[in-house]
């Protein structure tokens, strides 16, 4: 803290690439990471991708007495690898998973499995209401033929949802992770402008990281250079994104990344490189976004996912025919030589119970991606709608129709409250 009128908050952030077994030197790393954030003595902490929970109970052990409240994010089949470390008492938590999340029989790319979420912790800092978020979209695997953009937009249209109805109380916003979007990709444009998040990067007074903030870069071991074409010096896709309330504004005072490399270590923290704001929090100063064109634009994106999804349901729709049609053929070729009153010739039992077990997989196969793909077109329409009816708000609100609910609350102090309520309580 500052003065009476202002507190600094210090917000760390990582992708800890924490798969056991899988992860090179797993266990050294986290060791690592734990020395880190117990020296540096961060406000709030906020991870991804620690997927087993004895690595978050090892680090809750070991942060103990910097950051005594935490919490561990569980979802999906092998967790959400989210968690929360705070010197401030968490009075609340709550995750919400995202209903798109990449495909199950991609399974070497595995993020269907990881139940991919957005977390909230409530915390009160001084006599400050802060909600903070920490979430892990779909990852990117091919920039060219991106097959999983159409969901990363529905995840982004949905955290951006989830924190706009969940934060109306608080006096700031906090949003870190590995949102594996680039900085001018539609879903994160689509996050930032309609919820008023400020990018920590772009905002802050004072830098000290890697070039252009690359948070995946090309000098880590852990990296495959050829992952990152055509971006040959890496990629910014994770974030520390902050906006204030009606009663406090947040600047970013300055943000320091890690650098691959980690002194006296023969191997970086992760895969990623690790985020550390430090937050000024003064008098509130807000501006209104324009939200048309970007949403009109990521509408226009989820309808042509759902186009491909239909036709995938389409495709698998017609195999399954297709797959019946052929064995009530078999069962009618099965039962000529019942009905034919002289059956000399063997019937060929083998090559008939081949047939039906093909086509038996061809129809549960079928049956099972029908319904995938029609899951997977519900949440496509729902978004779909949900963005509709965004749109004819906003329009009506450019048009000078007063909302029943207005996006963002006016920039003025609450009757009956203190103008300036950041003073420390006593």
């Amino acid at each position: 803290m500052a003065d009476s009128n202002t507190i600094r908050l210090r917000v760390f952030s990582l992708n800890c690439w924490g798969i056991r077994y899988l992860s090179k030197h797993c266990r050294e790393r986290y060791a690592m990471i734990g020395e880190l954030l117990s020296r540096e003595e961060h406000d709030i902490v906020l991870l991804q991708e620690v997927w087993s929970e004895k690595d978050f109970l090892c680090l809750k052990r070991k942060l103990s007495s910097t950051h005594p409240h935490s919490h561990y994010f569980k979802s999906g089949v092998i967790g959400s690898g989210m968690a929360t470390f705070s010197r401030h008492r968490i009075h609340d938590a709550f995750l919400y998973r995202y209903s798109l999340n990449g495909y199950p029989y991609m399974a070497h790319h595995g993020d269907w499995f990881g139940g991919k979420a957005v977390g909230m912790v409530i915390l009160n800092i001084g006599r400050l209401a802060a909600h903070v978020y920490v979430t892990h979209l779909h990852a990117e695997y091919c920039r060219e033929k991106d097959s999983y953009l159409p969901h990363r937009v529905v995840q982004a249209w949905e955290l951006q949802q989830f924190i706009r109805h969940t934060s109306s109380g608080a006096d700031l916003v906090i949003l870190a992770g590995d949102l594996n979007l680039h900085p001018q990709d539609l879903g994160n444009r689509l996050l930032r402008t309609y919820t008023g998040l400020r990018d920590s990067y772009t905002e802050t007074a004072k830098f000290d990281g890697c070039e252009d903030g690359i948070t995946l870069i090309a000098d880590n071991p852990f990296i495959n250079p050829k992952e990152l074409c055509p971006f040959e010096k890496g990629i910014r896709i994770d974030y520390i994104l902050y906006k204030g309330s009606g009663r406090v504004s947040i600047q970013c005072e300055s943000l320091s990344t890690t650098k691959g490399s980690v002194p006296d270590h023969p191997f970086p923290y992760s895969d990623h490189e690790a985020l550390s704001a430090d937050l000024q929090l003064g008098e509130q100063d807000c501006a209104l976004a324009e939200l048309v064109d970007i949403v009109t634009e990521a509408r226009t994106e989820v309808k042509v996912g759902l186009y491909c999804a239909e036709r995938m349901r389409y495709t698998a729709a017609r195999t399954g025919v297709m797959g019946m049609a052929l064995l009530l053929l078999e069962l009618a070729i099965a039962a000529v030589p019942w009905l034919a009153l002289r059956a000399d010739q063997p019937f060929p039992r083998a090559s008939f119970y081949l047939l039906g077990v093909l086509c038996f997989a061809i129809l549960i196969t079928t049956f099972l991606l029908y319904i995938f793909y029609t899951m997977e077109v519900k949440a496509l329409q729902g978004a779909e709608d949900q963005m509709r009816l965004a749109v004819g708000s906003l329009q009506e609100r450019l048009r000078g129709f007063p909302l029943a609910q207005p996006l963002n609350r006016l920039c003025r102090p609450l009757d009956g409250q203190d103008p300036c309520p950041l003073e420390p309580e006593e």
